[in-house]
């Protein structure tokens, strides 16, 4: 998305920005790992088509995706690729823009269990009500995924459906006033140029 590319989103730990090409290398490493695409429903791509799929993240008006990276190690040594963890995104899904599903993978193993995905969802959770003024989410997580499913839950999300089919529960949250005003209450928010 357009949108988002000239952006940087920080927060308290983590700091957003667009994927751009240069992430495309590390991204397709951690996307050869089977519990990475077990954990996200994702078929592996050759380089040559994670270059094209990075570019379709960039260009179409309905995808919106950002990469993490670990605000220390970015602020310390200015390395973007050195400080990737993970990404998240939002995919416009119906004809009026008003609805996002939203995902996040925390890739980077030393990454997890330190609040790093909850934080980066909050900030994307942000910036879909206020830049891209969706009005309701909706988060589709593999079955066998207990802790994304739980911290979704925990952000007020609730489930609409499950598909044994396949093997995943879509739960949803209805944008409000008093749960965006808790969202910011959750971590700072600051969108610099990128």
């Amino acid at each position: 998305m357009k949108l988002n590319s000239n952006i940087k989103i920080f927060g308290e730990n983590v700091v957003l920005v667009p994927y751009r090409e240069l992430h495309v290398e590390k991204y397709h490493l951690w996307m050869k790992s089977e519990e990475l695409q077990m954990l996200t429903a994702s078929e592996p791509l050759s380089l040559e088509q994670e270059y094209q799929m990075q570019k379709s993240w960039r260009e179409d008006e309905d995808k919106c995706t950002f990469i993490i990276l670990d605000k220390i190690k970015f602020i310390r040594d200015g390395d973007e690729i050195g400080a990737m963890i993970g990404d998240t995104n939002i995919f416009i899904k119906d004809s009026d823009s008003s609805t996002g599903e939203i995902e996040i993978m925390i890739a980077e193993k030393t990454a997890r269990g330190k609040r790093r995905g909850q934080e980066a969802v909050i900030l994307m959770l942000l910036y879909g009500i206020k830049d891209i003024n969706l009005k309701h989410f909706e988060a589709k997580i593999s079955l066998n995924n207990l802790i994304s499913i739980s911290m979704f839950q925990k952000l007020g999300f609730e489930e609409i459906s499950r598909s044994d089919v396949f093997q995943e529960v879509t739960l949803g949250k209805t944008v409000s006033g008093e749960w965006t005003e808790w969202l910011h209450k959750q971590y700072l928010y600051k969108i610099q140029p990128h």
